[in-house]
């Protein structure tokens, strides 16, 4: 992620949450955690392994089209909601938590209908080359039938 595509950073003694405009990234500043943080954010297979192991310990970065949802919690958090994960509990004053959470909900939005135009434009493209690939294997099993 380039740096033109950040729209907000929020700063804190112990994180840093940066809000771009496809992904959340949540970096730890220090210790050992941030030391496994490094590691499996630079190894996609260890990040796909551990991802949901690791969550809970090391913030990973989180596409915004993954989310289901974002608010307040009741301490006045960010709590974010993803499929297939725990929640996400981003500990940040309630300024802040407001701030972050409406620019999400601006953000997430625009993601999520970036994804339907690309499975619709996927559909669109495999319904044109579908026929072709058919009678493309058609005419290769034909060919082959005939040198036997």
């Amino acid at each position: 992620m380039g740096t033109k595509d950040v729209v907000m950073v929020i700063r804190k003694p112990h994180f840093t949450v940066k809000l771009h405009k496809t992904l959340l990234e949540v970096d730890l500043k220090e210790g050992l955690k941030k030391k496994l943080e490094d590691i499996v954010e630079a190894n996609p297979i260890l990040r796909e392994s551990f991802g949901l192991l690791f969550q809970t310990i090391i913030p990973l970065d989180l596409p915004l089209r993954d989310i289901d949802s974002v608010k307040m919690d009741k301490k006045q958090q960010v709590k974010i909601t993803v499929p297939h994960r725990r929640d996400i509990i981003i500990p940040l004053t309630p300024a802040e938590s407001k701030r972050l959470i409406e620019k999400m909900n601006e953000l997430i939005p625009i993601e999520k209908e970036k994804v339907v135009r690309e499975l619709s434009e996927a559909e669109k493209a495999r319904e044109i080359l579908e026929p072709k690939i058919a009678e493309a294997e058609a005419e290769a099993y034909r060919e082959s039938m005939r040198r036997l």
